[in-house]
């Protein structure tokens, strides 16, 4: 085995086993070894864009392995990640296998590490979140100042073990434990979603809902909630809201009385604690793509972090894993008087912007109105604002600004009056996008364009920006000639200095100050990129730009889209997304979006950075930017392009990224005029386009 210091870390699975990837990849003083899976070709591809190796047979394993994460099915759902896991085992690996385990493979599994002389460890996974380890680090000193009186929890039903789990740690014991059988279901009440029982857990009343509802093929998608815990004692309630935040304090509310009964409330002795606030909101919340970019694979660390630790330590993996089978026990009383869910098949769901619940108030008023009959209601509740003294609510902090792309230069006096978007911001635009082109977009077009043959005509990078994709391609690709068009000045002046600065890519690399959709495009082009540029443009704009590149587009060409991570307008309040030091200064930079007042569909996107130095609280620059952008997802592009769409493996989190192609039958049409011999794209009828939905890459378990 290698030493601790650099613990190597094998993942199994491509699906969940991406974000243990990720942990292993991100965390200090581990290595990512490789990848073992069935051996499909999208997980094939996807150690190759991490640069690691592909293994599918445990025999083939390198001797340098320490450790191994599981994160393919047990026999609970029907895979064999528990024979993989004993396998490895037998090659002396200590192994983290994601839950849920039967008690019974659990038992064998422990016993197994305990033969083979290494450590096992079951991650249920939720515990290590940052949010819920929050409400377990309160819990633990609320009761030691006070005796829990009762512990409310909900959760959906596949996701129940790791909830044991997280009330285990929160009280510090599991036992005693006694739970009484589901009230029955009154007859001819139809059907119901949840099952409730009462018990005792840690020696603490205990009530459970548990929605007990699942679609075996897509169990996350279509809980009704996750994990909520209320655990009360006489000084307050401390609540999860949600497994991902954020975590709540409820003061217990009492007030005195005076000797007729009426309550003290002018200031008098005693009525000090009228000044607590009524509920305190710990921890600010993200977004579902900070779940998958930050919180799980930080999850995934911490329980790595354990393993590790263990390893470390040594001992009996059987005697230091009573408390996972303990676990397991609970879990399973409470499976067995529940009984089998109920297998459902849902619709996809339609989920709510805050601003669908909480519209502003002129929104409410227009409602209203329309509700009497007065006035139509103009477009959806999404499109109104949230009012100033609102929540966080953010967007990722790997969604960098989209990089721009106008209808005019910003040199051209025939252009607008105001200057372009990102003119005003462009000396902080690598600051953020630099590391997101380098972990996300980049290794994926890299990639995709390692073998594609660009002899037919040049890569046409539209919308360049600062030039970090174009200058990727042209490093991976030293045959590539590039065309990177930039109608903003400013950021065209660092696309230049970038060019410049390399003799290579002086030779190669043409810098434009072309604006879509009217570019100057040459005869043929081999491969175009469309990086966070389409929503730009209106509906008649990438109408004409389709007609354009098709018709220059080589045959096999390849088109490369990534868009912003929403495909329809929503409130974004202000939200700190990034902060960078440089020399004595310190730049954060915020960013806010709402729906166009003036245009159905479109939003106006703003970013605000600001410069502080040293240590100061007040910034002595701020500069804002703001740009028009129409949301749409990848499956209006294929719509509007009439061509077929594969996605692009990124990191997790990652805004969506797709290669988009010709389809097999599109026609030959009539040409663009003033370009002989050009294809345009295929008219698609509606039917053609139900019939090539945009395809997602297929992962192992």
């Amino acid at each position: 085995m290698s030493t601790l210091a650099s613990f190597r870390v094998l993942v199994c699975g491509t699906n969940f086993g991406r974000f243990y990837a990720e942990a292993a990849r991100r965390r200090p003083g581990y290595a990512l070894a490789g990848v073992l899976s069935r051996g499909s070709a999208t997980s094939r591809a996807y150690a190759e864009s991490l640069g690691v190796p592909f293994y599918t047979d445990v025999d083939d394993l390198p001797a340098d392995i320490d450790a191994a994460c599981v994160a393919v099915s047990s026999s609970i759902s029907g895979g064999q990640g528990t024979e993989l896991a004993r396998a490895l085992m037998d090659r002396g690996i200590h192994v983290l296998q994601e839950h849920p385990v039967h008690l019974t493979e659990l038992t064998d599994n422990l016993k197994h590490a305990r033969r083979q002389g290494v450590q096992y460890r079951l991650n249920t996974h939720y515990p290590h979140v940052a949010p819920v380890r929050a409400f377990i680090d309160a819990a633990r000193r609320l009761i030691g100042q006070q005796r829990p009186l009762f512990v409310d929890a909900a959760t959906p039903v596949h996701l129940m073990h790791p909830l044991v789990d997280i009330l285990g740690q929160a009280l510090g014991t599991l036992r005693p434990w006694r739970f009484a059988d589901p009230a029955p279901l009154p007859a001819g009440i139809g059907p119901q979603p949840f099952r409730s029982l009462h018990g005792v857990f840690a020696g603490v009343p205990f009530t459970l809902r548990v929605h007990h509802q699942l679609d075996p093929s897509d169990r996350d998608n279509h809980a009704l909630h996750w994990h909520r815990i209320s655990l009360g004692t006489e000084g307050g309630v401390l609540t999860l809201a949600d497994t991902h935040g954020p975590v709540l304090w409820s003061p217990r509310l009492h007030i005195g009385r005076d000797a007729d009964r009426r309550f003290v409330l002018d200031g008098r002795p005693g009525t000090g604690r009228l000044g607590l606030g009524t509920t305190a909101v710990i921890g600010n919340t993200g977004t579902f793509r900070t779940v998958f970019s930050d919180l799980w694979p930080e999850a995934i660390g911490s329980a790595l972090d354990g393993l590790r630790e263990a390893v470390a330590q040594g001992g009996d993996a059987l005697r230091t894993g009573q408390y996972e089978l303990a676990v397991c026990r609970i879990w399973t009383d409470l499976a067995a008087r529940l009984g089998p869910p109920e297998i459902v098949r849902p619709a996809v769901p339609r989920p709510l912007a805050v601003s669908d619940v909480f519209p502003a108030p002129e929104q409410r008023a227009e409602m209203d109105r329309a509700r009497n009959g007065r006035a139509p209601v103009r477009g959806q509740p999404a499109t109104t604002s949230w009012p100033a003294d609102s929540g966080s609510v953010g967007i990722a902090a790997d969604s960098d600004p989209p990089r721009r792309v106008g209808t005019a230069p910003d040199d051209d006096p025939s252009g607008p009056a105001e200057p372009l978007p990102y003119t005003p911001s462009a000396e902080f635009f690598d600051l953020v996008a630099a590391e997101h082109t380098a972990t996300s977009s980049v290794p994926a077009i890299v990639e995709l364009l390692a073998d594609v043959d660009l002899s037919a005509g040049p890569v046409l990078d539209i919308g360049a920006g600062t030039g970090l994709v174009t200058e990727a391609v042209a490093r991976a690709r030293p045959d590539a000639e590039i065309i990177a068009c930039e109608p903003a000045v400013s950021m065209r002046a660092v696309l230049t200095s970038r060019v410049f600065s390399e003799p290579d890519l002086r030779t190669r690399v043409t810098v434009t100050a072309d604006a879509a959709p009217d570019l100057d495009l040459p005869d043929q082009v081999s491969v175009v990129l469309l990086c966070g540029v389409l929503g730009h443009l209106d509906a008649d704009g990438r109408s004409r730009l389709w007609r354009r590149l098709t018709s220059r587009l080589a045959p096999g060409g390849l088109v490369v889209v990534e868009l912003m991570q929403f495909d329809e307008p929503l409130i974004l309040p202000e939200t700190r997304l990034a902060t960078a030091t440089a020399g004595r200064h310190r730049y954060e930079w915020s960013f806010s979006g709402a729906p166009d007042e003036t245009e159905d569909g479109v939003m106006r996107l703003h970013s605000t950075w600001r410069v502080y130095r040293d240590s100061a609280t007040e910034a002595e620059r701020e500069v804002h930017d703001s740009y028009r952008w129409a949301p749409f997802g990848l499956n209006d592009v294929v719509a509007e392009s009439g061509m077929t769409a594969r996605a692009l493996l990124t990191r997790p989190g990652a805004p969506p990224l797709a290669v988009l192609t010709r389809a097999p039958d599109a026609p030959e049409t009539t040409n663009e005029p003033g370009l002989p011999n050009a294809r345009t794209a295929p008219v698609v009828s509606d039917s053609s386009r139900t019939a090539t939905p945009l395809v997602s890459s297929s992962t192992d378990s």
